[in-house]
């Protein structure tokens, strides 16, 4: 039985609608991985980046061979 930990929604990726992006801000560094509609600019969310680890298991997740990244 888990207590604390809630169930992670697996988020769908269309390469033909959306493309990969890692958002990074200028002030504190934070970063988060996901995917921007290509037609409106929407950003879906999918994890936070704190480590490189993360970015590679991103990577991993959807196939993808590099991740575009703006600030």
């Amino acid at each position: 039985m888990k207590l604390f930990r809630k169930e992670k929604a697996v988020i769908t990726y269309d390469p033909e609608t959306q493309y990969a992006v890692i958002r990074s801000s200028i002030c504190t560094g934070e970063k988060a991985a996901g995917f921007k509609d290509k037609k409106t600019g929407h950003f879906t969310e999918v994890m936070l980046i704190s480590s490189p680890a993360d970015e590679k298991h991103f990577k991993e997740m959807y196939g993808l061979d590099s991740v575009k990244v703006e600030y």
